[in-house]
């Protein structure tokens, strides 16, 4: 058996690539536990905060805790579609989908990143 619990906290700060206006914390990392593959961490996005475009290095979910992000996914041919996300709501996509998000909000939004890295 093999676990970590992560009181609020104890939440690391860290810097995102490619994020603006924004505290990005993690909360669990895969060399937490026995052939562990999860990413877990919590943002803050002030209004106007997001991350650039770019493509996922991991299959991910984004989780809405609280605020408003829109979400953009792009297509095969490069071609973004958009979706407000709001409290509650959430978007999966696959390694290589190229993604990009803003706080459209008028409230720092809170999202919730789950990262499946591959197993090696």
């Amino acid at each position: 058996m093999s676990y970590k619990v992560t009181m609020r906290n104890e939440a690391t700060k860290y810097e995102a690539p490619g994020h603006f206006d924004v505290l990005t914390t993690r909360l669990h990392n895969p060399e937490d536990v026995n052939e562990g593959t999860i990413v877990n961490g919590l943002s803050h996005f002030l209004p106007g905060g997001g991350a650039t475009a770019s493509p996922s290095k991991f299959e991910m979910i984004y989780y809405i805790i609280s605020g408003e992000m829109t979400v953009e996914l792009y297509d095969d041919n490069d071609v973004p579609t958009k979706y407000v996300l709001h409290a509650g709501d959430s978007a999966h996509f696959g390694k290589g989908t190229k993604r990009g998000c803003l706080n459209t909000g008028c409230e720092t939004a809170q999202m919730l990143t789950i990262m499946i890295k591959p197993q090696a």
